[in-house]
C-alpha cells in the first residue's frame, strides 16, 4: 500500500489547481471539467497526486485535513507570495502562534509554518495534521495502511514515509467529533501489484475502520472512513 493522493474538493477545480500549483511547483497530470490531477515530485523521496475533484458547495465544517507549508527562513516571503495568488489571512481563534494561518482561493484554510528542525527535506508541504479521537491508536492504523514510519514531532504522533522525506502526516488531537458532512480535504492509498485487495479490506476493520457506504454513484474505488471517521479511498491496485 502506498498514500498516492491528497484530494481538495473545489467548486472550480481549474482556480483551486492553478493556486496550489504555483503554490506547490506541481506538475498538470489531467485535466476535465470535474477533476484536475497534479504531481507533486520529491527527488530522493515519495510522491503525490493533488487531486483537485469538482463540488457544488463551498466548505462549511472546519478542515479536519488540512496543509502545513514549509515557510521556515522564507515564511514572510511565501506569505506575500500566497497572497498574490489569491491567498487570504483568517482567524480562526489561533491567537498569537508563530505560523501563519491562510486560505486558498476556496476558502480551505492552510498554514505556513516557522522554522523546526523535523521539516527537513519535506519538500513544500511540511506535514498534513489530521484529526485524530486517539492519535495513539490512529497512528498505529495509518502506519499499517501507509508503510509509514513513526518520527518524532510536535504533535502527539508524526508519521514520515521511510524515506524520511516528504511531509509528516500529524496525528492531532480532534476539538469535536466527526460530522455528517464528508471532508473537504482527504487521503487515498492504493494497493501495490500483488497485494490483495481483501485482505486490505479485512485489515482495515480489523483496526478500526469502516467502509463509507455512500450516495455518489459508482466509483472505480472503494471509500473507507478511519478509526476517527475521516474519510480515505483505497484505490484500485496498480497494475
Amino acid at each position: 500500500m502506498r498514500l498516492e493522493n491528497i484530494t481538495i474538493d473545489a467548486v472550480d477545480p481549474a482556480r483551486a489547481a492553478a493556486f496550489w500549483e504555483a503554490a506547490l511547483g506541481t506538475k498538470r497530470l489531467t485535466t476535465a471539467p470535474d477533476l484536475i490531477e497534479t504531481r507533486l515530485s520529491l527527488p530522493g523521496g515519495p510522491w503525490f497526486d493533488i487531486c483537485i475533484p469538482q463540488v457544488p458547495t463551498p466548505p462549511a465544517e472546519p478542515l479536519r485535513l488540512h496543509l502545513d507549508l514549509r515557510g521556515g527562513a522564507e515564511q514572510s516571503e511565501l506569505v506575500d507570495r500566497l497572497l498574490t495568488l489569491g491567498a487570504r489571512h483568517v482567524d480562526l481563534g489561533q491567537g498569537d502562534v508563530p505560523w501563519v494561518v491562510l486560505t486558498d482561493v476556496e476558502s480551505n484554510a492552510f498554514c505556513v509554518m516557522e522554522q523546526r528542525s523535523e521539516y527537513t527535506d519535506t519538500g513544500p508541504i511540511a506535514a498534513l495534521p489530521l484529526d485524530s479521537a486517539d492519535p495513539e491508536r490512529d497512528a498505529q492504523f495509518w502506519s499499517w495502511l501507509t508503510g509509514w514510519v513513526e518520527v518524532a514531532g510536535t504533535a502527539p504522533r508524526s508519521l514520515r514515509h521511510p524515506s524520511l522525506r516528504g511531509p509528516l502526516l500529524e496525528l492531532c488531537p480532534e476539538l469535536g467529533p466527526k460530522g455528517e458532512d464528508k471532508n473537504r480535504m482527504h487521503l487515498d492509498v492504493r494497493p501495490e501489484a500483488g497485494d490483495d485487495p481483501d485482505a486490505v479490506v479485512a485489515g482495515i476493520l480489523e483496526r478500526g475502520g469502516r467502509e463509507f457506504h455512500h450516495e455518489w454513484g459508482d466509483l472505480p474505488w472503494r471509500v473507507f472512513l478511519d478509526p476517527s471517521g475521516n474519510e480515505f479511498c483505497v484505490l484500485p491496485p496498480s497494475t
